[in-house]
């Protein structure tokens, strides 16, 4: 049987190595950790340069980056919008976002948010590879994590037959961050 320890690593792909180092050192503090560089795929034996980066996203965490620069300009898949592909990092409370919210504007990025989403708030903003980055922070209760997990299957079984939202966990959004 399988059984999964943690995730080791998620990759996305960027632009600028470099530029993308840079990002998440600045504005997340993230430690560069690792660069491999090669001009083959070592998995399909593809020749195919490339430069794949990691950082630490704390606590045995890692975000993996690939520059492809012999491949077709990065773009994003325009039939699903922006919102929906992201990377969501958590903070230790309300004053590690707000604060974070403060230092990423002070440092010339837009950021969405505050937004209270029941059991956790959240700020957005994008890296310069155009992937959309979420900051958040848990104010779930057990109590509210255990209806939510036993509701999920009736959830999925009825939005698999209707393509309409339940309304099991509605309360979720049902009041505005206010600060």
């Amino acid at each position: 049987m399988i059984n999964i320890k943690q995730i080791h690593h998620v990759a996305y792909r960027c632009k600028d190595a470099k530029e993308t180092v840079e990002f998440y050192q600045k504005m997340l503090n993230m430690d560069f950790l690792v660069a491999i560089a090669e001009d083959r795929v070592p998995s399909t034996k593809a020749p195919d340069p490339y430069m794949h980066l990691f950082l630490d996203a704390g606590q045995g965490n890692i975000l993996a980056f690939f520059e492809l620069p012999n491949s077709p300009e990065m773009g994003r898949d325009e039939n699903t919008p922006e919102w929906v592909q992201h990377i969501a990092f958590e903070v230790e409370d309300k004053e590690a976002l707000l604060e974070a919210k403060a230092e990423l504007e002070g440092k010339g990025l837009d950021v969405l948010g505050i937004t209270n989403h029941g059991i956790i708030h959240s700020i957005y903003f994008f890296d310069p590879n155009g992937h959309r980055i979420e900051l958040t922070y848990k104010t779930g209760t057990p109590e509210q994590m255990k209806q939510l997990k036993e509701v999920a299957p009736a959830m999925l079984a009825e939005w698999s037959l209707t393509k309409k939202a339940p309304t099991h966990a509605a309360w979720l959004h049902e009041t505005e961050f206010t600060d």
